[in-house]
């Protein structure tokens, strides 16, 4: 019994925790039910409504005995039935392709994630400091990498450059990003002159150099692959094609039923049109995971954490530099 318990119990955590990791809010599962913020349902509304009214309508021609039949097909019962195998695969087809999309954009920026950090603790351990203001540049350089992070998540949501890099560079460096036609890149340029600068002051030997290269060159293909979801959408003669179709289906679909229904009909085309629009506008939503829609990828949550990570190195190390030397005083 306690094994049962604990389960249930922990299955009803998950559930919640899925979503408090997602949005950052703690609410319970009735809520999330009839929550609508976040959800396709307002997208979708409209089209509910629609075949709500045009459903009863074929209802209410039935009760008057007006009768509205559609041709048949030889071999097939009805032409209702014909569109179904080809719509069911179209969905699938377009949630399938969406969702691809959307956890290859998380797969780029946990790479991006990974890539960060071991290019700001190259930086932090491989580089010598051979002067006083030595340490000031490499966390100067340090925050230029989470920097790249968030350029990369304005460049990909099309938002100008804001305050939110201001507090990562100097404001010579803010101005130039301005008036860059790709911050991002130039953001990777600058990192790459740091540290030539290093390799040519001798901080660090040529192995060194190509090791943190290597991983600024990844920061860039990352960019490309994000690039590539951003500029690349689904077709839209397959967008509009497929909500023809759908709109087609729910067109001919109560006319086949209403004989069997009568004014069941209605409530039936509300919970079929709310099944069909929900899994097309969600194929939609999920085509490209960079922008601020609530279903789009958390990329704040995710800068944030660089950042939190980079500072941290920062402030660990510094805070364990002054210790050793108090240490060594000591002991002297």
């Amino acid at each position: 019994m306690k094994i049962k318990k604990y389960t249930k119990t922990h299955s009803l955590r998950a559930w919640e925790q899925k979503f408090y990791d997602y949005t950052g809010e703690r609410l319970n599962w009735f809520y999330l039910i009839l929550r609508l913020q976040g959800s396709v349902v307002p997208t979708i509304l409209p089209w509910i409504f629609f075949f709500s009214i045009y459903s009863f309508a074929i209802a209410l021609l039935y009760y008057e005995k007006i009768h509205i039949t559609l041709p048949k097909i030889d071999g097939i019962p009805n032409v209702v039935l014909s569109f179904n195998l080809v719509l069911s695969l179209l969905l699938i087809f377009r949630t399938n392709t969406a969702y691809d999309r959307f956890w290859e954009g998380r797969k780029l920026w946990g790479n991006l994630v990974n890539t960060v950090r071991n290019l700001t603790r190259g930086i932090w351990i491989i580089i010598k400091e051979r002067e006083a203001a030595a340490r000031e540049e490499k966390k100067a350089a340090m925050r230029l990498v989470v920097a790249f992070a968030i350029a990369v998540k304005l460049h990909l949501r099309r938002d100008p450059m804001n305050e939110e890099l201001l507090s990562l560079m100097s404001v010579s460096e803010y101005s130039k990003l301005q008036n860059t036609s790709h911050p991002s890149l130039e953001i990777t340029f600058w990192i790459g002159e740091y540290l030539q600068h290093q390799y040519d002051c001798q901080s660090i030997d040529v192995y060194q150099l190509n090791a943190l290269q290597k991983l600024l060159d990844e920061l860039v293909n990352i960019l490309g692959g994000c690039e590539r979801i951003s500029k690349t959408p689904m077709p839209l003669s397959y967008a509009i094609y497929l909500r023809q179709l759908v709109v087609l289906y729910c067109l001919t679909l109560p006319v086949e039923l209403v004989s069997g229904l009568t004014w069941w009909t209605t409530p039936v085309m509300v919970f079929i049109s709310f099944f069909l629009f929900g899994i097309e506008e969600i194929g939609s939503e999920l085509e490209n995971p960079f922008g601020h829609n609530p279903n789009d990828l958390p990329l704040d949550v995710i800068c944030n954490t660089m950042l939190c990570n980079t500072e941290d190195i920062i402030a660990v190390n510094t805070n364990s530099d002054r210790f050793s030397r108090k240490d060594s005083k000591f002991r002297l």
